[in-house]
């Protein structure tokens, strides 16, 4: 969407404060013995308690509030009460909903306890990667220069890029125009940044694959794994382009801390 009035950002505000408080807490609450599906519940009584409304389920009937992936599940993990989170597991947290006719996302990867399996390299590299495409962003940008600076940073440290999956237009639903923002160059693509554009920004990183896929051993419809396998990490945060830095909506989440 592209925000006109007052009015359509202090409702965009208030629906990023939902999911971003949500995010937040999420990550804070989630301990080692803990079940997804017990995590995904805290978080549906956080964003019950702003009045929002899950957009996963709300666009799909996605059969949980919250996604949450664990290890070598890149995304849109099933929450479930089998899958008990580990010391040093890799937790990513996807939290979109609307509010009031207003929708916001955004998501974060985190090494749950010890970094016992080495993946506080790669959340870190995520994280420096959105800061700098959030800070290349602006009206009048072409997408594709942001995804190029994307892909060049992951390689830079050794990672690679999820093709299949980007960021996306947001507001008064979930997917919107401009569509996929994605984390690497197209050449053919012409699209820019407008100002007063709201968008999700969000990164995919990766160990070793370059595609995402639907995970044939957890066979949930849902769940999404690497073509090569390897680990992905995901940083994500709803935005507003303007003419200089732009506006985080969801700055609440605390995701660079």
């Amino acid at each position: 969407m592209s925000i006109t009035k007052e009015a359509e950002l202090i409702g965009m505000q208030k629906a990023s404060e939902a999911v971003a408080y949500t995010l937040k807490e999420m990550t804070n609450y989630a301990q080692v013995g803990m079940s997804t599906k017990e995590l995904d519940e805290f978080g549906a009584k956080i964003l019950a308690g702003f009045g929002a409304k899950s957009a996963p389920y709300l666009t799909y009937k996605f059969p949980g509030w919250t996604c949450i992936s664990v290890d070598n599940e890149f995304c849109h993990g099933v929450p479930s009460e089998k899958r008990i989170l580990k010391d040093g597991d890799l937790v990513n947290i996807d939290v979109s909903a609307e509010l009031n006719g207003f929708w916001a996302d955004n998501g974060g990867s985190f090494v749950l306890g010890n970094d016992i399996h080495q993946h506080q390299k790669l959340v870190d590299a995520s994280k420096e990667i959105l800061q700098k495409a959030l800070n290349t962003i602006r009206g009048g940008v072409k997408i594709s220069d942001v995804g190029l600076l994307m892909e060049t940073e992951a390689k830079k440290r050794g990672y690679k890029v999820i093709k299949n999956l980007g960021g996306h237009g947001i507001g008064r639903g979930l997917h919107e125009e401009p569509g996929d923002l994605l984390n690497y160059r197209v050449k053919s693509d012409k699209r820019r940044f407008a100002k007063n554009s709201v968008v999700a920004i969000e990164t995919f990183i990766s160990t070793h694959s370059s595609y995402a896929t639907e995970s044939a051993f957890l066979n949930d419809g849902w769940t999404m794994i690497g073509e090569r396998g390897g680990y992905m990490a995901q940083h994500e945060h709803t935005i507003v382009v303007t003419d200089g830095q732009p506006l985080i909506l969801t700055a609440m989440n605390g995701i660079f801390n």
